[in-house]
């Protein structure tokens, strides 16, 4: 039997135009940003709620309690961003690259994540419940107690990652490949890794919990 190749992410092809320096004061509401770059700033608490962010950088910018909601990042590159509770609920990543982000409570549900490549970096409590995530590639980052509850996971790949007391509870997954994971541990939704690809010494750790989840009792 010829076994199923799995679907390799298609990565953003992100080639930013020559930039221009930001000079506004802070973010506005419905704010329209193209082809500039955000550098060395403290965004936090700042209200960029329906922005849109075209053909960026954002680098090294504080975004504590920054509101983002329902923002667009197009063809951008965030780079160094750090925040804790940065609101990006129902946000729009396209074409975009995360760069050695530090993130703490950011939330992200409902949000819609398309070519998308995250690299390096650490990322506690991130909220992505609810949210769709298509040709997203994590790679070499840490994710402590991500939530993926009722996501939709479609070319998901987690390369070389840490991924601690994950959630996948009602999630959906098509061509999610964990096999690289270097330390895996799912806390719920165990039983919605279908659509999941595992390496065979991943299955074997995973193995009590698809017991419990099956009620197999295993005993010596």
């Amino acid at each position: 039997m010829k076994r199923r190749r799995v679907p390799e992410v298609r990565r953003p092809e992100v080639r930013l135009p020559p930039l221009e320096a930001y000079g506004g004061g802070g973010l506005e509401p419905d704010g329209d940003y193209d082809g500039v770059e955000l550098a060395g700033l403290d965004l936090a608490g700042q209200d960029g709620a329906g922005a849109r962010f075209l053909d960026c950088l954002v680098r090294d910018c504080g975004l504590d309690g920054a509101r983002l909601t329902s923002a667009r990042f197009l063809d951008s590159v965030l780079d160094g961003v750090r925040g804790v509770g940065t609101d990006l609920a129902g946000a729009q990543l396209r074409d975009v690259e995360v760069r050695e982000a530090r993130l703490g409570g950011a939330q992200l549900h409902g949000a819609v994540l398309e070519r998308v490549w995250i690299r390096g970096g650490k990322a506690d409590y991130l909220n992505l419940r609810a949210a769709r995530l298509k040709d997203v590639l994590f790679e070499g980052c840490v994710l402590g107690e991500p939530d993926f509850g009722g996501a939709r996971l479609e070319r998901v790949e987690f390369r070389d990652c840490v991924l601690v007391g994950a959630d996948f509870g009602g999630a959906s997954l098509k061509d999610v490949d964990l096999r690289t994971v270097q330390r895996l541990e799912i806390a719920r939704g165990v039983d919605s890794l279908a659509g999941a690809v595992v390496s065979a010494a991943q299955l074997i750790d995973l193995a009590p919990l698809f017991a419990a989840q099956l009620g197999v009792r295993v005993e010596d």
